[in-house]
C-alpha cells in the first residue's frame, strides 16, 4: 500500500505554496523499501505529470539562471530533474554515479546512508576549476550523498552554488552535512 503524502504534513521552502501543494499530492510514501524501516518518499508521479514537472523545472530555473555553468544529477533520480533543468539552463550536465558505473578517471568518496554506506564517484575531468555548479536531487536524507557530492565538487576545483531537492526529510537533519552550502528544498517533511 502506498499513500500520498499531504501538504499539511510538509513545511514551504519557497514562494509558490500552491507548486508545493501539487507536489505534495504527487509523491508516494511507500513502507518498508528499499528495507524494513525505511519509508521511501517516490516522486514518479511527478515525472508523469508534464505540466507539474514543468513546473518545477522552472521554479528552479527561475532562482538559477545566470548563476550557474553546470548542473550534477546524483544518481538515479538526480539525473531526470537535472538534466530537464540544464537543459532549460542552456548548461552542461554532469552525472554522479554510483561506484564503478563510469569509465574514465574518477573522484570518490564513500559516506553513510539512513540504511548503510555507499560510493559515488564524478568524473575528475567533468568539472573544471572555477565552475559554478547546482547539485540536483529528489530526496535530502541524511545529506550524505549530498555532501558527498558536494566534496566531488571541490575535488574538481568546482564551487557547489546551491543543492537543489524536491523533498527534504528535515528529520534526518542533512542539511547539518551541507553546513556553508546553500539548500533548497520544494517541500519538508
Amino acid at each position: 500500500m502506498t499513500d500520498h503524502l499531504h501538504i499539511s504534513d510538509h513545511e514551504i521552502d519557497g514562494p509558490d505554496p500552491d507548486l508545493a501543494r501539487d507536489v505534495a499530492s504527487s509523491l508516494r510514501a511507500i513502507p518498508d523499501f528499499p528495507e524494513p524501516g525505511v519509508v521511501f518518499k517516490d516522486f514518479t508521479p511527478l515525472l508523469l505529470d508534464t505540466a507539474l514537472r514543468d513546473r518545477v523545472v522552472a521554479d528552479v530555473v527561475r532562482r538559477r539562471a545566470g548563476a550557474v555553468d553546470v548542473v550534477i544529477g546524483v544518481e538515479a533520480r538526480g539525473f531526470i530533474l537535472g538534466s530537464i533543468i540544464a537543459h532549460e539552463l542552456g548548461v552542461g550536465f554532469v552525472p554522479v554515479r554510483k561506484e564503478g558505473k563510469l569509465p574514465a578517471d574518477t573522484h570518490s568518496v564513500s559516506y553513510t546512508l539512513e540504511y548503510g554506506s555507499a560510493t559515488i564517484e564524478l568524473h575528475t575531468d567533468a568539472v573544471w576549476p572555477g565552475q559554478r555548479v547546482l547539485v540536483v536531487d529528489d530526496v535530502l536524507a541524511t545529506g550524505g550523498t549530498a555532501a558527498a557530492t558536494v566534496e566531488l565538487v571541490g575535488r574538481c576545483g568546482g564551487q557547489t552554488v546551491a543543492v537543489e531537492v524536491v523533498l527534504e526529510l528535515g528529520f534526518l537533519n542533512g542539511r547539518d552535512q551541507l553546513a556553508g552550502t546553500e539548500v533548497h528544498a520544494l517541500l519538508t517533511d
